[in-house]
């Protein structure tokens, strides 16, 4: 294994200078930073992570907190935020914060106590007070992605706009016999984000003077699956069939689209579908979609923390720290005219 002693003979300078080049701390001026880095490089030298951590008090490793592993948009968000934090030099460890109380407690009453990471990003989880105390008291930086805290900077997207924007597209068209795929309780988890997407929905029908009518609300569980079960039962009801229905998710707009086809119904001829999010399978499908651009939201997350970080300090906001999220209407082939209107 090749050594810091060796480094700093083949550049001609002192172990000393060897570190300050490497970890950017001190001052190393750009000629002999230059020479340090192509020694290193030349002979494959890394830096050691405990000896970094010990001289510098910085572990550059970042902890991400996230609800769910295997859900598309936060494995997205999770690439975003890794790639970026990797692109300089930090390492992550990921906790899965689940509803198990025990595990749940584990998580901030140990792991996170153990001082294994420089600062913390919490991707959509609704934190307690005791949670965000047990945070605070680490004196590290604390980044949200997902509903405001008033103690914490939070990237946000306003998930009732998004909604509006998804069904006013649909009504723009025409439409007026609007479906919803939503969620049922035990999923408005963290941030009531299925709530707020429902209520956007409301307001846009509402805005154009149309009667919010329950029999055109499907729950879900944000799945292909379940946007699929949701669809067939919209879809087969006698009487009151919608010409166009509004997903929560992608996934589940994607399941909406199949139950439609395996219906015998035609996209968008026969019913038009939209969907939140910007799943790479969006396109594929050619469903017309909200996107929230999730690996970016990783990426902003990411930059966050590393300003958090070079600042030197942590932000204690007074008042909530917002940073609101892009969204923007992508229009594909899953969305059309009603076939009243496109006959006319």
């Amino acid at each position: 294994m090749v050594s810091i002693d060796e480094v700093a003979r083949l550049a001609g300078v002192s172990t000393a200078t060897v570190s300050r080049a490497l970890s950017g701390r001190g001052r190393v001026s750009d000629a002999t930073r230059a020479r340090v880095e192509a020694a290193a490089d030349s002979l494959g030298y890394v830096v050691s992570a405990p000896a970094s951590s010990l001289a510098s008090g910085r572990t550059r490793n970042i902890g991400v907190l996230v609800p769910f592993l295997e859900r598309w948009f936060f494995s997205t968000v999770l690439a975003g935020t890794s790639a970026e934090l990797m692109r300089h030099g930090y390492d992550i460890t990921l906790y899965s914060v689940t509803e198990d109380p025990e595990l749940r407690r584990s998580v901030f009453d140990t792991l996170l106590r153990r001082q294994r990471v420089d600062g913390i990003i919490a991707v959509s989880i609704a934190l307690g007070d005791a949670e965000i105390d047990r945070m605070l008291a680490l004196d590290m930086p604390v980044i949200a992605i997902g509903g405001p805290d008033p103690r914490l900077r939070t990237l946000t997207v306003d998930d009732v706009a998004v909604a509006r924007l998804a069904t006013e597209h649909l009504l723009a068209l025409g439409h007026r016999d609007i479906a919803h795929i939503g969620a049922s309780p035990e999923f408005d988890l963290d941030f009531h984000i299925p709530t707020q997407r429902r209520q956007g929905f409301e307001q846009a029908l509402e805005r154009a003077g149309l009667e919010v009518r329950p029999a055109l609300f499907e729950p879900a569980d944000f799945t292909v699956e379940g946007g699929f079960r949701a669809a067939k039962q919209l879809l087969g009801r006698p009487g009151e069939r919608p010409t166009a229905i509004f997903a929560a998710s992608d996934e589940m707009a994607i399941g909406a689209i199949l139950a439609a086809r395996e219906l015998g119904y035609r996209v968008p001829a026969d019913v038009s579908i939209v969907g939140v999010d910007g799943h790479e399978l969006g396109e594929f499908f050619r469903l017309t979609t909200v996107d929230q651009f999730p690996a970016a939201q990783g990426e902003r997350a990411a930059d966050a923390m590393l300003d958090a970080l070079q600042g030197g300090t942590v932000e204690r906001p007074v008042a909530p720290a917002v940073d609101r999220l892009p969204f923007e209407l992508v229009v594909r082939g899953s969305t059309a005219r009603p076939a009243a209107d496109a006959a006319e």
